[in-house]
């Protein structure tokens, strides 16, 4: 594999991961947060309703845990482009 052929695929594998954990994010504030609020409301987590529990707090904890899963899948990436710091 040439070098612009391994930075391509680099590139392409990152704009992938990003997507995917973006669709996460989106998901997880635009959709359960607001759209499906209503819905999600007819249960409860931790004495609240699931639907404002979203909306107030479960879309910075998926937030944080993007971040980590992120910097975490990036280390893997770069070992396997050979890009990684040490």
């Amino acid at each position: 594999m040439t070098q612009q052929e391994s930075r391509t695929a680099y590139w392409r594998a990152n704009l992938r991961l990003l997507t995917i954990l973006l669709s996460i994010w989106f998901i997880v504030s635009f959709g359960f947060g607001i759209l499906l609020s209503q819905p999600l409301n007819n249960f409860s987590f931790g004495g609240y309703p699931l639907g404002f529990w979203f909306a107030q707090q479960g879309s910075m904890y998926t937030f944080i845990a993007l971040i980590f899963i992120y910097a975490w899948r990036m280390n893997v990436l770069d070992r396997k482009f050979d890009v990684h710091e040490d």
